[in-house]
């Protein structure tokens, strides 16, 4: 909210009179970003040009959300190499610090990393770039200095500076924040573990000959890569064998999937096999079993077999009350008169048959 002139009254429509002291003069202060369609701007295209007095605030006063004419400006810088998720943590720690920040971000050129921390990976143009497009950055300062002094805070209006609180030892200090401490402007953040530029660096370094190859094989040529003759070849040998080994993982890996294909189709024909073999089993024995239906069928054409061979005859002997009176027989004492015995020995023979039958049915 803009500071009401002095001397103005509200409801009268009169207008305002110009401020007389700089007390008086409204905050123009930059506003941090509502959109992230464009990357962030440098400090040098968009520098704060408010010309009201920045009073010195307090943290507990920051987080209270005071002053509210204007966005606390928090100062956080780097060599931002290699940007990563720490860096990107520890810039979105500042960027929350309080309810209304307006987040600064110095990037130290090659002249001066170089000199007092060591080689980069990526240029200075690179790492700006790289801070440009993080979403929790407003503003980009080019060129920062290593060690912060008072012209350079009074230059961008800087109400506090951000940073992990293990002492920088760097420049001939023990701790290159240690003034900023006293004067009672540092915000501590926390360092992510696991990651950080030196660790990324150490992976390379490590991997260096797997790192060499990819990018020979990618079409990278062994000056580009700093690779002696003998190396190249080495590499590109290495990458032959390695090509061939995958085409042998690749053939034992199909070769495994045929047999396993193979050995499921066999399960499920032995699986098939054992119950048709069952079926087929249990069908015979119903039919050749001991009990089985061909075996009563032999025997019931066996029967009518033997009945149409041998066919019943009558009973020789019968009891007499069941005899018809036309079948009778003649009593043994009646005797044929039409046939007479020819000679004595004849007659005695008929007289011994008819005694065996008396006694027969005695």
């Amino acid at each position: 909210m803009p500071v009401r002139a002095a001397g103005a009254e509200s409801g009268t429509g009169a207008p305002k009179s110009p401020p007389e002291t700089m007390e008086e003069l409204e905050h123009t202060c930059p506003q941090p970003r509502l959109t992230l369609t464009a990357p962030a701007p440098f400090a040098d295209e968009t520098s704060c040009q408010c010309q009201a007095p920045h009073e010195k605030l307090t943290i507990a006063q920051a987080r209270r959300g005071t002053p509210v004419d204007r966005p606390v400006r928090v100062y956080a810088d780097g060599i931002f190499d290699l940007f990563h998720a720490g860096h990107a943590r520890a810039l979105m720690q500042a960027k929350t610090l309080f309810p209304n920040s307006y987040l600064l971000v110095g990037v130290c050129s090659d002249d001066l990393t170089h000199k007092f921390k060591g080689f980069t990976v990526m240029s200075e143009t690179e790492r700006y770039e790289a801070l440009r497009h993080c979403r929790y950055v407003d503003e980009v300062i080019r060129d920062a200095p290593w060690t912060l002094t008072p012209e350079f805070l009074e230059k961008h209006k800087i109400d506090f500076v951000a940073h992990d609180d293990i002492p920088y030892s760097s420049a001939g200090s023990d701790d290159v924040y240690k003034h900023i401490k006293e004067a009672g402007m540092f915000v501590p953040t926390q360092r992510t573990e696991g990651i950080s530029t030196s660790d990324i660096i150490t992976r390379i370094v490590r991997d260096y000959d797997v790192y060499a190859r990819r990018n020979l094989q990618r079409g990278y040529t062994a000056k580009e890569l700093n690779v002696s003759f003998i190396n190249e070849k080495k590499y590109r040998f290495q990458n032959q064998v390695d090509k061939m080994k995958e085409k042998v993982k690749n053939v034992e890996e199909k070769s495994k999937e045929f047999v396993y294909k193979v050995e499921e189709k066999s399960h499920d024909l032995i699986q098939k096999w054992e119950e048709k073999s069952r079926e087929f089993i249990g069908n015979f024995l119903e039919l050749f079993g001991p009990d089985g239906a061909w075996k009563q069928m032999f025997q019931e054409r066996s029967g009518r077999m033997l009945q149409a061979f041998s066919p019943r005859q009558s009973p020789n002997s019968s009891p007499t009350r069941g005899r018809s009176p036309s079948r009778s027989p003649s009593p043994p004492w009646v005797i044929n008169k039409t046939s007479p015995p020819s000679s004595p020995k004849a007659a005695s023979a008929s007289l011994s048959s008819m005694s065996e039958g008396d006694e027969d049915e005695k």
